[in-house]
């Protein structure tokens, strides 16, 4: 006695083909779909990082990192900017409003790396735009703000013409203390530092 299997009928033989072209279906979806997931979050870290960077008010300056210096060590390249947007530098905290102070490159640049907005005036006192300013978006001058990024940082600069605002690799030159571009530029990147 011989067991023959019986022979499948067409309907079966279509179902069975159906089945397996559906799992192959899915599998290949499934495939694609995380193909693209991997490749959006490697895509999206990437552009994140840069549009971050470039978009926004004010003019965008090259990277040059926030290496930390020793007292008395030059910067290994002359800054991009002046005043300069990043860079190496010594880390020198900002304990004062600034008023009437000229900060240095290392107090600007350190200020910048932590995430500060620094608005420069060549007058002696700031002009009282800026002080609204300042004391709008941050309140008072706060050395433990400044040291978190939290803080507008006001600050004399000899021959200044107007006011120069600064932040992280971003530079805005106004002719005047009133120019709403300043509260733009202040407001979009306090807390936005160095990556």
């Amino acid at each position: 006695m011989s067991s023959a299997r019986p022979s499948p009928t067409p309907s079966h033989r279509r179902l069975r083909q159906l089945g397996v072209g559906l799992i192959t279906l899915v599998v290949a979806l499934g495939g694609v779909v995380l193909l693209l997931l991997f490749l959006q979050a490697r895509d999206h870290s990437q552009l994140r990082d840069e549009t971050s960077a470039t978009r926004g008010p004010g003019t965008l300056y090259p990277d040059q990192g926030h290496a930390h210096l020793r007292a008395g060590e030059r910067p290994p390249q002359p800054y991009a900017s002046d005043p300069p947007t990043s860079g190496a530098h010594v880390p020198a905290a900002i304990r004062s409003d600034g008023t009437g102070t000229r900060l240095s490159d290392d107090q600007i640049l350190h200020a910048l790396e932590l995430g500060n907005v620094v608005l420069l005036y060549g007058t002696r006192t700031p002009p009282a735009a800026l002080r609204a300013l300042a004391q709008q978006l941050t309140g008072s001058f706060d050395p433990a703000l400044a040291a978190n990024g939290a803080a507008v940082v006001l600050g004399f600069r000899p021959g200044a013409q107007g006011v120069i605002a600064l932040a992280w690799r971003h530079m805005l030159r106004t002719p005047s203390a009133a120019d709403p571009a300043i509260a733009e530029f202040a407001d979009y990147w306090l807390g936005r530092g160095a990556p």
